[in-house]
């Protein structure tokens, strides 16, 4: 095939010649069968390439394809991608993986005590000047890996004649907030040890209510607004000379204009991250109720704040979550385990399904209604499920190391004897669970 026939193309486009089938990242080429159009395509960003004896046929085929050779997240049971059970194709997890990494988790954060009310109220002032170096270090290697890529996608926009919009790297606000995994492996406790709240459709967001104003910031640390609230230290008339602060962990829906409060990191100035689930979901109802107003749009506070229920995990208790009307769209379901603390970043404590997933996942009945209709693209992913629990007797052992995400917190550093002074409590925990395993 002559080089003038190769082409460029948007991504999402796809092509393919006698040779080759490609799906890019960001351009397509056709393959050729010169030294020079090999060198050329050798040259682009990575692609899924197949040979044309294995190109998809039909749709199904086609999906199949590109599912088994994208992925969009290096974490395990990432909810950014399809649930490893319904994936439309055969997977090679463990289900002892997930429990194995709960196990660590649990037992890490028995022995491990960060300084979260340096963290919170650092938070809460936006003040980070006694941060320790250790975390200056990690987050600029973290910027020049941002500014790196910016440059390479603005050289690539410049090559196709488009232009970029330059945004102000978020630092210390970026992963913050708890994310869940994948319900993968169901917990032999699930019942007893676990609660499951419904989630509305929305955008996670963190909510920091200080110095008389409330901080909207997303969960890669961009504040996207700034408004009152009458949550404590929300807005000037009870903000008491910055002292109280609160800090949340909220979906927001613009449609209702309403921030549906997930779980609490901080209220007027105590912080709960190292309480048991258990206690903070009360401790969040009780500190709701007392405060009058949130639930209500008015000029100090623009927009509602209504905080979420949660509910036991048993058979019957779910039955009737499922079967309930709710007055906001249902996004799905989030399983939290009783005992672990607010941990920013995945943790395999906290677990994901679509409600429609319960019936086959979790093994059990439930009513039939909108929240558990089947979608379309189910009834393929449902073989998936049932060849994968005959094949089940038969599995791999787990990666034993927990895995904590926490960025940016403030921990006394043992060697000097506590005070201001910080670590970088990631990389620790990260270090020291690997040597554990």
């Amino acid at each position: 095939m002559p080089l003038a026939r190769l082409q460029r193309k948007r991504p999402g486009t796809l092509l393919h010649s006698g040779k080759n089938f490609v799906w890019p990242t960001r351009t397509l080429l056709l393959v050729g069968e010169t030294q020079e159009e090999r060198d050329i395509s050798a040259r682009l960003p990575r692609t899924a390439c197949y040979p044309a004896s294995r190109l998809p046929t039909t749709m199904d085929d086609l999906t199949e394809a590109l599912s088994a050779s994208f992925t969009v997240s290096k974490e395990a049971n990432s909810t950014a991608a399809a649930h490893p059970r319904m994936a439309q194709y055969k997977t090679k997890f463990s289900v002892l993986e997930q429990s194995e990494r709960r196990r660590r988790f649990l037992d890490l954060q028995k022995t491990k005590r960060l300084n979260y009310v340096n963290h919170a109220r650092r938070l809460a002032d936006g003040d980070w000047t006694g941060a320790d170096s250790d975390v200056e270090d990690e987050v600029e290697v973290d910027k020049k890996e941002l500014l790196q890529e910016e440059k390479e996608k603005e050289k690539s926009s410049e090559d196709d004649g488009m232009e970029i919009e330059r945004k102000k790297l978020p630092k210390y606000y970026a992963n913050q907030l708890m994310l869940s995994e994948w319900l993968v492996d169901v917990p032999q406790e699930l019942e007893t040890d676990w609660l499951m709240v419904v989630c509305p459709v929305g955008k996670r967001s963190l909510i920091v209510a200080s110095k008389g104003s409330t901080a909207a910031y997303t969960k890669s640390g961009y504040c996207v607004n700034r408004f009152p609230s009458l949550l404590p230290g929300g807005n000037r008339h009870n903000s008491a000379m910055g002292k109280d602060y609160t800090i949340l962990d909220c979906i927001y829906s613009e449609l209702e204009r309403t921030y549906f409060i997930l779980d609490v990191m901080c209220w007027r100035g105590h912080p709960v991250y190292e309480c048991p689930t258990d206690f903070r979901f009360y401790w969040l109802q009780t500190k709701v109720q007392e405060t009058d107003g949130l639930a209500d749009i008015t000029k100090r506070n623009p927009f509602k704040f209504i905080s979420l229920q949660s509910t036991a995990c048993s058979e019957e208790a779910l039955q009737q979550a499922l079967a309930v009307e709710y007055s906001f769209s249902v996004d799905g379901l989030l399983f939290y385990h009783r005992q672990t603390h607010y941990t920013p970043g995945s943790t395999p404590l906290v677990g994901w399904l679509r409600p429609y997933m319960v019936a086959d996942i979790l093994g059990m009945d439930v009513p039939a209604g909108p929240l558990t209709a089947k979608p379309d693209y189910a009834g393929h992913q449902l073989a998936q499920i049932r060849e994968h629990k005959k094949s089940s007797d038969h599995v791999r052992p787990g990666e034993l190391n927990g895995h904590y995400e926490l960025e940016h917190l403030s921990t006394p550093d043992q060697d000097k004897g506590g005070g201001d002074a910080v670590a970088s409590p990631r990389s620790k925990l990260l270090r020291e669970s690997r040597m554990e395993s």
